[in-house]
């Protein structure tokens, strides 16, 4: 059994050591937002905060996750600046990369409260969208750092 902690809730789950967490997240947990699409770590539509720090949960095996904190879009509360962002700025399309996306934007401005657009571009640079909804991302990004910062974050 290993012990996974995922948005504050503590699981055991049944699993070989070196399954993907992707993997023991969608089928063990029911966690389906986090979504498969490369396999290899490339795309980012997997990406979980890992002790915050954005991973791709694709290629991390699960005994890395265990005893470490594993945040999914749904570990973020409702108000958090990244999910408002998103909404105000209408930045999904189909919608299925931007849980990814949004945990490595959340991890962005951990590291770096008030980005440049360089810097916005430099961490968002490897994750994919198809739908073609960067430049929204961008402004989502923007509009969540200003309300970090009004926030005193």
């Amino acid at each position: 059994m290993i012990t996974l902690t995922v948005n504050g809730t503590t699981h055991q789950v049944d699993a070989d050591p070196d399954t993907p967490l992707l993997w023991v997240l969608r089928d063990h947990l029911a966690i389906t937002s986090v979504k498969y699409t490369c396999g290899i770590g490339e795309c980012g539509v997997c990406t979980v905060l890992i002790d915050g720090a954005a991973r791709r949960s694709c290629v991390v095996p699960v005994a890395e996750a265990a005893g470490h904190a594993v945040t999914t879009i749904e570990g973020l509360a409702d108000d958090h600046p990244v999910k408002v962002a998103w909404i105000d700025r209408q930045v999904p399309q189909c919608g299925y990369c931007q849980p990814g996306i949004m945990l490595q934007a959340v991890d962005l401005l951990t590291r770096v409260p008030q980005p440049s657009t360089e810097q916005i571009n430099t961490a968002m640079n490897d994750v994919l969208c198809r739908c073609g909804s960067h430049p929204r991302i961008r402004q989502a990004i923007r509009q969540a750092a200003e309300m970090n910062a009004k926030k005193g974050g």
